[in-house]
């Protein structure tokens, strides 16, 4: 069994190592992929094992980033919160200031599609093993099937919230014989293909592992309701995202927890707490990128302005203070971004304890999701009361508090985006959710995100940073110089020709 374990994880690694020209380009160096692998549950499980993996790390023969540090740019750099580090390259900041070009090298989906393609080898050849090996159940089958459905769906919606239109492949590539030219599908198509992965996958998905951190760390049928819940509000289905996101809190699987001095090592320092939902487990072992990125080397900063406009600051009681905020998610002074290195409230951790996770979804980000689709409902009594208990979870301060009424659609909804904006800072979620609270009602909103880059946009750069946001292409990235190379079947982005 070990033997095979090896055999299957060398296949992966053999796709991970692949010296690629296009995203799609990833096959096997010869055609021993089914007469060498995927003969028993325990090769379906390792496969399983790397796609969580190729999650977690860079291909080790290339100089690409994690899927983390790609969310994170993706999500951050053109939101409010996130400014320049003394080690930002050319390109973030070119991202940060709305000032993309095709040329530029974070733009590439690579790393997206080749887990994808994980995924979809999974998918296509995990069946065949319940011929193979009579121990390998339907049931075990369909678990599997449905971590690389929900793994692969979520990828998915992040590159059409990131790029749009992007092309949706569906199978492995497994042969010179697939194909590689493929254009690009609409995004409201992406994000159907989204629901039906997901929903498929929720059938037939895990309840408990019967240990925290996998139950954390894998695709439970939680997480993936967390995901339907935002794919719902995307698509302006209140009804679906409320349904998805009662799923998740009547499970009981949750809780938040009451502010203390212990809140942030709970959720953020260990992780895996009663809090979380779905997280990428870096380990003592397998450490985190982030403590370069945001302390060593820092390429990116809190916005000088986030600890005041965000959290708020009581001048008169310096102890009245939103745990969210300082030491939590910044340091006041330094603008340094704690969340992914700090141990607790005075001590960072070492570079060798660097295993804080990625957050992709939390309890109160689900909450804060269920009070966005209540007020789009015309429901703002019951999301006014989710914002006042997350609130006094977290012992916000008066000053960031408002006084709405419960018919004040517009006012709770700023409301939620600024309770949003506290609750998840810098964990990828900012930009998203300006966007898609902007684009509802064919754009009704533009000015949310015109208000957004005009307070965080250099004085000089302003009006050029607005012009280009009121087109709605300028919304997304464009599509890598290279890959237009590759395929010819993709069509730029219109506002980069």
């Amino acid at each position: 069994m070990r033997t095979r374990i090896i055999y299957t994880l060398s296949f992966l690694m053999v796709l991970i190592n692949l010296s690629c020209d296009s995203y799609l380009d990833l096959k096997p160096e010869n055609g021993t992929i089914r007469e060498e692998f995927w003969q028993t549950k325990e090769d379906v499980q390792s496969a399983i094992i790397g796609i969580y993996s190729s999650m977690l790390n860079t291909p080790p023969s290339e100089s690409d980033r994690t899927l983390a540090e790609y969310i994170f740019m993706y999500g951050e750099l053109r939101g409010d919160m996130v400014s320049p580090g003394g080690f930002m390259t050319d390109e973030q900041s070119e991202i940060l200031t709305s000032n993309i070009l095709p040329a530029n090298s974070l733009t590439t989906w690579s790393q997206f599609y080749r887990i994808i393609n994980f995924c979809n080898t999974v998918i296509d050849l995990a069946p065949g093993v319940l011929d193979n090996d009579p121990t390998f159940t339907q049931t075990q089958l369909n678990n599997y099937l449905s971590e690389a459905l929900a793994i692969r769906a979520y990828l998915y919606f992040t590159l059409a919230r990131s790029f749009k239109d992007v092309p949706l492949k569906l199978d492995a590539t497994l042969s010179d014989q697939d194909n590689f030219q493929l254009p690009t599908t609409p995004q409201s198509d992406i994000f159907a293909q989204v629901v039906l992965d997901l929903t498929t996958a929720e059938v037939f998905a895990v309840e408990d592992y019967e240990s925290n951190a996998s139950n954390k760390g894998r695709i439970t049928k939680n997480a993936i309701n967390a995901i339907l819940t935002d794919v719902y509000l995307w698509q302006e289905d209140y009804d679906s995202a409320l349904a998805s996101a009662n799923k998740v809190i009547n499970s009981g699987d949750f809780a938040l927890i009451e502010a203390s001095p212990q809140w942030f090592t709970t959720v953020f320092a260990r992780g895996n707490s009663t809090e979380s939902i779905f997280e990428l487990q870096y380990t003592t072992q397998n450490l985190n990128p982030f403590y370069s990125i945001f302390l060593q080397r820092p390429q990116y900063l809190a916005a000088p302005t986030v600890l005041e406009s965000v959290f708020g600051i009581d001048f008169e009681d310096p102890f009245n203070k939103d745990i969210r905020g300082e030491r939590a998610s910044l340091v006041p002074g330094t603008n340094e971004i704690y969340k992914y290195t700090g141990l607790n409230e005075d001590q960072r951790k070492s570079l060798q304890e660097s295993d804080t996770h990625w957050f992709i979804y939390r309890y109160a980000d689900v909450l804060l999701m269920k009070a966005e689709a209540l007020n789009e409902l015309g429901r703002g009594s019951e999301a006014l009361d989710i914002i006042a208990d997350l609130r006094e979870k977290r012992a916000a301060i008066q000053l960031t508090e408002e006084q709405l009424g419960v018919d004040d659609t517009a006012g709770i909804r700023l409301y939620i985006l600024a309770e949003r904006s506290r609750e998840l800072a810098f964990e990828g979620k900012r930009w998203f959710d300006i966007l898609r609270n902007a684009r509802k009602e064919n754009y009704a909103y533009l000015d949310i995100l015109l208000t957004v880059a005009l307070r965080s946009a250099p004085a000089n750069q302003q009006q050029s940073i607005i012009a280009k946001l009121r087109d709605s292409n300028s919304h997304y990235l464009p599509i890598n110089e290279n890959e237009l190379f590759t395929n010819k079947q993709l069509v730029q982005n219109p506002f980069y020709k």
